[in-house]
């Protein structure tokens, strides 16, 4: 080999001081990766212990036990994953064998995820998750009962129109007694029909000024439910106990809204307006003479039909009361904080964050050292083991070919000394034999 062969270029030269600079940082980042990897694990662990304690219902020592030894799966589980993957990812030369790792590192990752991130989500953000779904639940209660109000309110409007159908046959029943409508005056066939009406109205218009109060209490009463389940949201101390509070309260809240939705008087008026043509109930004409009597017949006819149209009118009116959509039907449900937290993932991005972080960080060691070894082998690829040994190797091969060499030579003087010990004993024996 001559001297343009063995002259490492200047390119040839950096890379290999960049390989040789890279190895020693990984040798000294090498002597504390394991201990870190511990540390993640087992701050994993923790949470995920944290975490399991909130779906155990029993408190004993079982579960104690059953919480510990999952926790303790999780941590030996992650730092042997991890350590396997630190290893054999950065040696990997092929690319089939680089994708078939990756492929199984993501299959891992998965598991990791699968059986204590969302565990150590738990823990960091549970009793908050909990909150929100209490104050998810607050919010829909409330627009339940505002709804409920709302369309109670909407048939107390046909009070109104009651109360004008009302007053229109009253108007009739007087101008009747004078003689305007049939052309006799008094009290006769027609005017007891209006009044017959009249009277069926101002009973209903009772019935809905009624319900007024009733529906008044029950909205202020299921505002003071609101307010104390607001303030059990937001209270100090364990979020289980406050739940309970919280349930029984939403119990009351419920019987508030199904009372208000029963307060709505919208379906007595549509049956009302059904009615109100129907169960006319026809006296006999009572006039002195055919002419009258005519005269009455005629004029109850046109009572019949106006009784007919503010009928529609009161019909549409409640139709309309009875189209509007009914308030959703709520219901508290108590939820864990494992599930909460997977409900309101949204809300938490940050607890999932770091859950999945402290679980999820060694892949990005692995990668980084899988970089650097590939950077490594592409600063010595090419060069012979003669170009790429550094002044600490030389001497310690130096040394090893001393000690080499004094190993051989103290092997030739023990050969040396036996072949002439052989030599002098050789005479001897032959001199004792003669």
């Amino acid at each position: 080999m001559n001297e343009s062969q063995t002259k490492l270029t200047a390119a040839e030269a950096k890379g290999l001081r960049t390989a040789k600079e890279l190895e020693a940082h990984l040798a000294w980042l090498e002597t504390f990766t394991p201990a870190a990897l511990g540390v993640l694990a087992i701050a994993s662990g923790i949470y995920t212990y944290l975490g399991v304690s909130s779906l155990l219902e029993d408190t004993g020592a079982m579960s104690f036990f059953a919480a510990v030894a999952y926790s303790v799966a999780v941590s030996v589980g992650i730092f042997v994953f991890w350590s396997y993957m630190l290893r054999l990812m950065p040696a990997m030369r092929s690319a089939a064998g680089f994708i078939g790792l990756s492929v199984s590192m993501l299959v891992g990752s998965a598991a990791i995820i699968a059986m204590s991130s969302w565990l150590n989500a738990a823990a960091l953000a549970g009793s908050a998750a909990v909150e929100q779904h209490l104050d998810t639940t607050v919010r829909d209660y409330q627009a339940a009962l505002e709804q409920a109000h709302e369309i109670a309110l909407s048939g107390q409007a046909l009070g109104r129109e009651v109360q004008r159908a009302k007053e229109a046959f009253e108007a009739l029943a007087q101008q009747e007694r004078s003689g305007e409508l049939s052309g006799t005056a008094g009290e006769g066939a027609v005017f007891r029909v209006l009044t017959q009406k009249t009277e069926e109205l101002q009973n209903l218009e009772e019935q809905i000024s009624e319900q007024k109060p009733l529906i008044d209490s029950a909205f202020a009463r299921g505002n003071e439910i609101l307010g104390r389940m607001r303030a059990l949201t937001v209270a100090p101390g364990p979020v289980e106990q406050r739940s309970v509070a919280f349930s029984e309260e939403s119990v009351r809240l419920a019987g508030v809204i199904a009372n208000l939705n029963q307060y709505s008087v919208a379906p007595l008026v549509a049956r009302a307006a059904e009615d109100l043509p129907a169960s006319v109930v026809l006296p006999e004409l009572d006039g002195r003479n055919s002419s009258v009597r005519d005269a009455q017949s005629s004029t109850i006819a046109s009572v019949l039909n106006a009784l007919d149209q503010r009928s529609q009118t009161l019909r549409r009116a409640a139709d309309e009361v009875l189209a509007l959509e009914p308030p959703q039907e709520t219901a508290y449900n108590p939820i864990s904080s494992a599930d909460a937290v997977i409900r309101y993932a949204g809300n938490f991005v940050p607890s999932w964050a770091g859950a999945i972080a402290i679980d999820l960080l060694p892949a990005v060691l692995v990668f980084v050292v899988a970089i650097t070894q590939a950077s490594i082998r592409s600063g010595r690829d090419g060069l012979s083991i003669e170009e790429t040994l550094t002044l600490a190797d030389l001497k310690a091969a130096i040394n090893a070919m001393k000690d080499v060499e004094a190993s051989m030579g103290a092997a030739d003087k023990e050969v040396l000394r036996r072949v002439a010990n052989a030599e002098t004993s050789e005479p001897a024996n032959l001199n004792a034999a003669e």
